[in-house]
């Protein structure tokens, strides 16, 4: 079996196959400042008291602080359930994007079944947990009954060997799949991450990758932890690797196709307008104009992130016509990159440093796009319309691309200022 498969069997009290449907209990759900209130509205319809308060964490990070009298009236809503129901695990002060501070937190474990409103929730994947995203109405009944129903999926083998150029980073491992696969390719399927560059990946890194499972469609995204990761969450859990349920697909796990993904040649890779799997390497359009760089987000947002974009912004400046936003994915990133040095020499290269948060990502605030701008993000989605107007465009990228854009003010292989 693999590992989904065997966390699902735990889970259900038998060994399940592909496309059974389960209903099965739930370590952890999840939502933020965008989907509570329509969760809390239909869950008050069925119900009086959550099922386990312990087992809920509410995070704001979509509209931080709050830039509309709507989005302030969700939180609003938000806070007073919150209360009556008593939910502890509540980080709406600003403490980061639900996606990095679920982890940060010690609420990720591996073997666990983690459940979120949000799209994005696939990215708990890179501990080794099930993890997926579901829909406000779903989260609702998993409040009042603690269970959800599952169908489970068919497993996708994406192996990733070779050797990575210093100008690469997960973020192109994960956009050359999506590019290659498609975003429907995977759809409602898991997909299950390995291979020699895998293994040695560190936990942000797997995090980016797991993050984005869902722009091809996939049910969850998955890999078998390492040693980093193990360390990660003993650390924020407090408990020893013997506590920890590590689960491993076994040699002889079934899978419906195995890919293979060699990474030795690769360039940067760039997703453009408008769909994520509109992938090219970076040389087929560098020197393309743009108005606005951004660095942040689920995706990447983190420290690692950060160093990448420092690395080449230190003592540079940005170019006169460029926006570059910077948003540290959570406010602990946010004071290691304090204390690092990462901040003031991106606020001397000329940046503007945001609060932790989805900001400008879902074209919420702080950096919306006007007609005809164009940006180059690190975020995970290039929509029309998703940072903004309809007729505004983004391109995806790694942060040293994005840094080295904003340096040049038009897209740049970072290879030409590392």
């Amino acid at each position: 079996m693999n590992i989904t498969e065997k966390i699902l069997s735990k889970k259900a009290g038998h060994e399940v196959t592909p496309g059974e449907i389960i209903e099965i209990p739930v370590d952890l759900a999840m939502s933020h400042d965008g989907t509570s209130p329509p969760a809390i509205k239909t869950f008050e319809k069925v119900a009086d008291k959550v099922w386990n308060p312990e087992k809920i964490a509410i995070i704001f990070d979509h509209n931080v602080p709050a830039n509309t009298i709507g989005s302030a009236e969700f939180q609003k809503v938000c806070r007073e359930f919150i209360k009556k129901q008593k939910i502890s695990k509540n980080y709406i002060h600003g403490e980061g994007i639900c996606h990095q501070v679920v982890p940060e937190m010690g609420l990720v474990e591996p073997g666990k079944v983690i459940v979120g409103a949000d799209s994005h929730t696939c990215t708990y994947g890179a501990f080794g947990a099930f993890s997926t995203g579901m829909g406000a109405t779903d989260l609702a009944m998993v409040w009042a009954t603690g269970k959800t129903w599952f169908m489970v999926p068919q497993a996708i083998k994406m192996e990733v060997t070779g050797e990575l150029n210093p100008y690469i980073a997960p973020k192109d491992i994960i956009l050359n799949i999506i590019g290659e696969i498609g975003i429907a390719g995977a759809t409602y399927k898991t997909a299950e991450f390995c291979g020699d560059i895998i293994e040695n990946m560190g936990v942000e890194g797997r995090a980016t990758m797991c993050n984005m499972a869902i722009e091809m469609g996939a049910k969850n995204g998955i890999m078998e932890p390492n040693k980093e990761v193990i360390d990660y969450i003993c650390k924020r859990t407090s408990k020893k690797e013997s506590e920890l349920n590590i689960v491993k697909s076994d040699k002889d796990a079934v899978y419906e196709k195995e890919m293979h993904f060699d990474v030795t040649d690769m360039e940067p890779q760039i997703a453009c307008p408008n769909d994520v799997d509109n992938v090219c390497d970076i040389s087929k359009i560098e020197g393309t104009a743009i108005d606005q760089c951004l660095i942040g987000s689920c995706t990447n947002g983190r420290l690692s992130d950060l160093k990448d974009a420092y690395e080449i912004l230190k003592d540079q400046k940005i170019n006169d016509n460029i926006r570059l936003l910077i948003l540290p994915a959570s406010r602990e990133i946010y004071k290691q990159a304090m204390n690092l040095g990462y901040i003031e020499a991106f606020i001397d290269a000329g940046a503007i440093i945001c609060n932790p948060g989805c900001g400008p990502c879902l074209g919420g605030h702080m950096g919306v796009l006007s007609e005809g701008e164009v940006c180059i993000s690190t975020t995970n989605r290039n929509f029309k319309g998703r940072m903004g107007d309809p007729k505004s465009s983004v391109y995806l990228s790694n942060s040293k691309v994005v840094a080295a854009s904003a340096i040049e003010g038009v897209i740049t292989n970072p290879k030409d200022l590392m």
